[in-house]
């Protein structure tokens, strides 16, 4: 049998999308829907990497340290609860709690 070898990802193609709030904010739901903060924060870290500057530009618009923001995003990060905010109203974004319905 044959495997026959799709093409493959255009990550600029995902960069793009992210860089609309709408798009990044479902994206970023879907993770925290999950529960995987861990998944959360890789998809943080996809989004400030889309957006034109990249991290840096998120950085600066957050009134964030650059480097703090990296280490925040980074796999053996734990950003606080401030960062995230702060980072999310760069990106047009902000977290919102809603009741569960059993």
């Amino acid at each position: 049998m044959m495997t026959h070898l799709g093409r493959p990802f255009d990550f600029s193609s995902r960069d793009i999308l992210l860089r609309d709030p709408e798009n990044a904010a479902l994206y970023l739901a879907e993770f925290l829907e999950s529960g995987d903060m861990e998944l959360f924060q890789e998809g943080l870290r996809h989004v400030a990497k889309a957006q034109e500057g990249g991290v840096k530009a998120v950085a600066e618009h957050a009134d964030l340290g650059r480097a703090n923001l990296y280490k925040a995003l980074s796999k053996k990060g734990n950003p606080q609860m401030g960062t995230v905010n702060k980072m999310l109203a760069a990106l047009g974004l902000k977290l919102t709690v809603t009741p569960v319905h059993r």
